[in-house]
C-alpha cells in the first residue's frame, strides 16, 4: 500500500471538520508532506468522485458525500486501485515437475488463502468509514482535536 493511501485518509479525516474548501497546499503544509505528490492522491480522489475541487481565491477540497458513506476502502482503491494485493502466477505449472495446466482446474491452497485474506482485509476496510476514523480522532485527541484543526486551517498561511 503506497503512502499516498495514508495522506488520503489524513486529508479526508480533516476534510470532515473544515466548514468551507481547503488548498492542497494547505493540507501540505498539516501534515508536512510533499505538496506535488499530495495534490496528486487529492487528483485521484477527485477522480473517484469523493472529493471534489472549488475554484477560486477561497477555493480548495471538500468532500462530495457524508464522512458515513466513505469507507477506507474506497479511498485504498481510489489511490492504489482496486487489484488484489496477490496474483497468482500458477508457479505450480512450472519446473521439472510442473503440474499439468488441466490438472490446475482450480487455485491451489496458496491461492486460496491469498485470496481469502484479501477479501477478509478489504471486508475490514469497508467496514470502517471516514466518520468512524473523524470519531476515533475525537475520542484518541479529546473533543476539541477538530477544533484546533479547523481553528489552524482558518488560519492565514504564512
Amino acid at each position: 500500500m503506497s503512502a499516498g493511501v495514508e495522506w488520503a485518509l489524513h486529508c479526508c479525516v480533516v476534510l470532515t471538520a473544515a466548514r468551507r474548501p481547503v488548498s492542497a497546499a494547505r493540507l501540505a503544509e498539516l501534515h508536512d508532506v510533499s505538496g506535488t505528490y499530495l495534490a496528486k492522491q487529492l487528483q485521484e480522489l477527485s477522480r473517484a468522485g469523493f472529493v471534489r475541487s472549488v475554484q477560486g481565491k477561497s477555493g480548495g477540497y471538500v468532500l462530495t458525500r457524508p464522512a458515513e458513506e466513505l469507507t477506507i476502502l474506497d479511498i485504498v482503491e481510489a489511490v492504489d486501485g482496486a487489484a488484489p494485493a496477490f496474483v497468482c502466477t500458477e508457479i505450480r505449472q512450472r519446473g521439472p515437475l510442473a503440474t499439468p495446466a488441466e490438472a490446475c482446474a482450480t487455485p491451489c491452497p496458496i491461492a486460496r488463502a491469498m485470496g481469502a485474506a484479501d477479501s477478509a482485509w478489504r471486508a475490514a476496510l469497508r467496514a470502517v468509514t471516514i466518520a468512524d476514523l473523524a470519531r476515533n480522532v475525537t475520542a484518541d485527541s479529546g473533543p476539541e482535536a477538530f477544533d484546533v484543526i479547523r481553528n489552524w486551517l482558518n488560519t492565514p498561511a504564512g
